[in-house]
């Protein structure tokens, strides 16, 4: 063998895969933690990097994010136009909670258009059989339109009921509308929801990218998770469609998960962000330019729970959630409780997290005790750890898998949806979050994650510590491909 041509070869190799990989991550515009984790993992994985990126690196096109963005204004603009006019300025005799409300209800309005709504009753959901029962029997209910909208809408036992009920109420000539990610819902083919089709109502993946083997990008993809019906009755949090979230996995066990249902005027907001995904998806010809049900505002009195609904996405760079989280955390003058399945902050977020607890705020973070993403689940740790050392709690649930994104602050404040604590969330994917203000909603979830606490393990700095050299060089390790995972 002529060991000196083979060198030559692998060092020309090597040169053109580092001439690609440095215009193939600065021909688009990221931040720079992404950029130096590209370039490693380009770099240390010659030619084979480039099939990661094919899947993880890739944005969407210009056309796609132009169709997002200009998407046409609804009947709620002029709402918000008039909130924003007539919204009560700061008192010299407001708590600290007032005025941690009125930050977020002014920040969420200028950087989301999220209007305030003050008319609604909310129920809280973490077992999967129990919401989808609800959900199926609200869908039977409806009398005018049910949209529905998943990053996961499985072809199995929940979904086929789920699709049942839809057609259902199709063929009585209720308006139905299915919006589901091909990536999220791998597996399900686009005839799954023919029945749908044939029975009047209506069944598209996001953005119209029917085949992931002809777009078969990971990232930016619509995880969002909600449910609107007849303008006054939604549903938004973690659980997505499918036998997993019902307990059906023998991998993952009991599906610990948050999902919150609206009366009231919030669920208007629900049905506003699932139209606009809906005119981003289809034909020019097929635009909803007008919600098909809007009943007016505060017609029946329901409750009392005031909210903002906000989502964010990568057609955006003011990541609305993540600003949310991090208006939350800054505001916590007592207690941070925080649930998540992915702990991989930024640097901003990170920061903001060891400020409150070293200033002596009771934080508390939980996460799943086993993995669905490796790398992921390593991160996890890795950022686990350095929260531990610097004094928050740390508890690793421990009765199957825990999939909420929840986070509440001082019984004042909190959120629920499908925003994870992660770049991903931040940056990568389509999201969607309740942002309440209420005591009584803020107490339930403390409540919940305190019964949670009992299926959990404390995690101290020291078991950290303790962990084998091998596991703690994977944490770190997966630390680094974190802007990307």
């Amino acid at each position: 063998m002529n060991w000196t041509l083979f060198y030559s070869f692998l060092i020309i190799i090597i040169l053109l895969n580092t001439v690609a990989a440095v215009f193939t991550v600065f021909r688009e515009r990221r931040d720079i933690a992404a950029t130096w984790a590209w370039l490693l993992v380009l770099n240390l994985l010659p030619v084979i990097g480039f099939l990661f990126y094919a899947f993880f690196g890739r944005k969407l096109t210009h056309r796609q994010l132009h169709k997002i963005q200009r998407q046409p204004p609804v009947e709620l603009t002029d709402a918000l136009a008039l909130q924003q006019s007539s919204l009560p300025s700061y008192s010299a005799g407001d708590t600290h909670e007032e005025s941690s409300v009125k930050n977020m209800i002014r920040l969420f309005q200028n950087i989301d258009q999220s209007f305030v709504t003050l008319n609604n009753k909310t129920e809280l959901f973490i077992d999967g059989p129990k919401l989808f029962k609800n959900m199926q029997q609200e869908i039977l209910n409806a009398q005018h339109v049910v949209y529905v909208e998943f990053y996961t809408f499985y072809n199995d036992l929940i979904g086929k009921e789920i699709l049942s009920t839809l057609v259902e109420k199709a063929q009585e000539g209720v308006t139905v509308r299915v919006l589901y990610d091909s990536w999220g819902s791998m597996g399900t083919k686009r005839d799954f929801f023919e029945p749908l089709r044939e029975a009047g109502g209506f069944a598209e993946p996001f953005l119209g990218i029917h085949s992931n083997w002809r777009d078969f990008r990971l990232n930016f993809r619509n995880h969002r998770k909600i449910v609107a019906i007849d303008g006054w009755t939604g549903y938004i949090g973690g659980f997505n469609i499918g036998d997993q979230y019902v307990d059906r996995s023998k991998k993952f066990g009991h599906w610990r998960d948050t999902h919150m249902k609206v009366t009231g005027d919030a669920a208007l907001a629900l049905q506003q962000h699932f139209v606009a995904d809906w005119n981003a998806t289809v034909p020019e010809n097929e635009l909803d330019r007008k919600m098909t049900h809007f009943p007016k505002a505060n017609d029946v009195a329901v409750g009392n729970t005031m909210m903002q609904i906000v989502v964010s996405g990568p057609d955006s760079d003011l990541e609305q959630i993540k600003m949310g989280y991090l208006r939350m955390i800054n505001s916590a003058r007592k207690r941070l409780y925080i649930q998540t399945p992915y702990l991989i902050p930024d640097d901003s977020v990170l920061n903001a997290l060891r400020s409150v607890i070293l200033s002596g705020v009771d934080v508390r973070i939980m996460v799943p005790h086993m993995p669905d993403h490796p790398f992921v689940y390593r991160a996890t740790q890795y950022y686990a750890r350095i929260l531990a050392e610097d004094g928050a709690k740390i508890y690793f649930y421990q009765d199957g898998f825990i999939h909420a994104k929840v986070v509440m602050i001082d019984d004042a404040i909190s959120s629920v949806g499908s925003a994870n604590l992660d770049f991903r969330s931040f940056k990568l994917n389509f999201e969607a979050n309740a942002f309440v203000y209420d005591f009584k909603v803020a107490k339930e979830l403390r409540d919940i994650f305190d019964a949670d606490i009992e299926k959990s393990q404390l995690i101290s700095a020291e078991d950290f510590e303790n962990m084998s050299l091998w596991l703690r060089f994977k944490q770190a390790f997966s630390r680094l491909l974190a802007p990307i995972l």
